[in-house]
């Protein structure tokens, strides 16, 4: 089955300024994407260039086999859209807005609509700007959900919610998912909810993609290694160790392809091997790429 989204090389530039170089993913139907990178890391330019609120350098990018520039309608009448930062009437109530947003679509479910509104826990009747951030942000993922959309493209959505409100964003997530046909996008330094919700992440740093994989591969491949060494010996060479820390006789080895040979061939002083939750696994991976880039 072709991919939703089929983004290749894509790469935009600020001038000096650092944007996204030579980014390539796919993201599948009825797949959870996590676009996950520190601020500034390049997330919130690849939306912007997805829907086509930036022109790119080069590379290409569709959304259901469209082109994202030249076909940048028809992109937007399947995806569902959370930019980073909202741009709304402060004088217009929340409901106002979501009404003006349900009239542009040509109409929305008003059932559904209040569902959402219910489930976020929205008071629909105060103007924009006597909400919190975090209510802004409720009536920024209300209108990108109400009108059922396949393709959710959410820039960092759980941003200033309180922690009942990222439960109910999540579990609003999960329930567009049951679709089989809907797919979500979404960027984050978050890595408890990428965590939690995605099937494949997508680490992004300094602009670059550092590693794309399925969740489950990631949480099985890295491994933290605890070795004690006898005095006068050392290590041999070992494969896929991506950091090494020394203390006296005690190295803790971190390694990104962990298997029963890597552990025969350290030998019988290994003390300990620890799994790796996903901060972890981004931040030794950033870290990694970064020496090897020499950044």
């Amino acid at each position: 089955m072709p991919a939703l989204i089929d983004v290749a090389g894509l790469t935009k530039s600020y001038g000096r300024k650092r944007g996204v170089i030579d980014l390539s993913f796919q993201v599948a139907e009825a797949e959870v994407f996590g676009f996950l990178g520190p601020n500034g890391a390049g997330k919130t330019t690849t939306i912007r260039l997805l829907m086509a609120l930036l022109f790119r350098d080069s590379g290409r990018a569709s959304i259901k086999g469209l082109d994202c520039w030249r076909q940048s309608v028809a992109v937007k009448r399947v995806v569902g859209y959370l930019p980073g930062e909202l741009a709304l009437d402060e004088n217009l109530t929340g409901g106002q807005i979501l009404a003006y947003f349900a009239n542009l679509r040509g109409g929305v479910d008003e059932v559904y609509l209040n569902q959402l509104i219910s489930r976020l826990d929205l008071d629909a009747s105060r103007r924009f700007r006597h909400y919190s951030h975090g209510n802004k942000q409720k009536v920024g993922l209300i209108q990108a959900f109400m009108h059922r959309p396949r393709l959710l493209i959410l820039d960092e959505p759980t941003s200033g919610l309180d922690p009942v409100a990222r439960h109910e964003v999540i579990s609003e997530f999960m329930d567009v998912l049951r679709d089989e046909s809907r797919s979500i996008l979404f960027s984050s330094h978050n890595t408890v909810d990428v965590e939690r919700i995605s099937d494949t992440i997508a680490f992004i740093d300094r602009g670059r993609i550092v590693e794309c994989s399925n969740k489950e591969d990631f949480l099985d491949r890295w491994r933290r290694i605890q070795v004690q060494l006898p005095p006068g010996t050392a290590l041999p060479d070992l494969p896929n160790i991506v950091h090494r820390q020394i203390d006296g006789h005690f190295v803790t080895l971190t390694t990104n392809q962990f298997s029963e040979g890597l552990q025969a061939l350290i030998g019988p002083h290994v003390t300990g091997i620890q799994r790796m939750n996903l901060e972890e696994i981004f931040v030794a991976n950033v870290m990694h790429h970064r020496e090897a880039r020499g950044q």
